[in-house]
């Protein structure tokens, strides 16, 4: 079974901070594939929060595995209990910059065989987490002193 851990950040507010991702595909304990991302950021006119970086972390993660033929089972891990509710249709979707991305997931969900959502601790997040913060970092190393002077660090 391919198991996707996804999570997101926005930083060093939220919402309206520096939005990145990141995933990581394993089958049978070995990782097959990992990504990150820049998603937007406040100081550019994006609007941003941490849950928009967490869905676009999923989505990304599911249309790689699409991308590649996989429409099996999979296991959706996150920490995330926004995103894993809103999906198993226990939270509604209030927040009008979610909207469209929930139907995105909530489409590519439907080409798998059978897709289960699982929420997980933080500490059980560690590789997705920490894909997120080396996005964030690569988007500080070209926008420092923006980023410092924008949010007024």
């Amino acid at each position: 079974m391919i198991t996707l851990y996804f999570d997101g950040l926005c930083m060093p507010k939220n919402p309206g901070g520096v939005a990145t991702f990141g995933y990581a595909i394993y089958s049978d304990g070995k990782k097959l594939k990992e990504g990150y991302g820049f998603v937007g950021a406040g100081m550019l006119g994006d609007d941003v929060s941490n849950n928009v970086a967490e869905y676009h972390a999923l989505i990304r993660g599911l249309e790689h595995l699409l991308s590649i033929g996989y429409n099996g089972e999979v296991e959706i891990r996150g920490d995330s209990q926004l995103v894993i509710n809103q999906l198993s249709g226990k939270y509604a979707v209030r927040a009008r910059r979610l909207v469209a991305l929930h139907r995105k997931a909530k489409d590519l969900l439907s080409h798998f065989s059978k897709a289960t959502l699982k929420w997980v601790p933080r500490e059980e997040n560690a590789e997705a987490d920490r894909l997120s913060r080396v996005a964030f970092e690569e988007f500080l190393g070209g926008n420092y002193a923006e980023y410092k002077k924008y949010y007024g660090l």
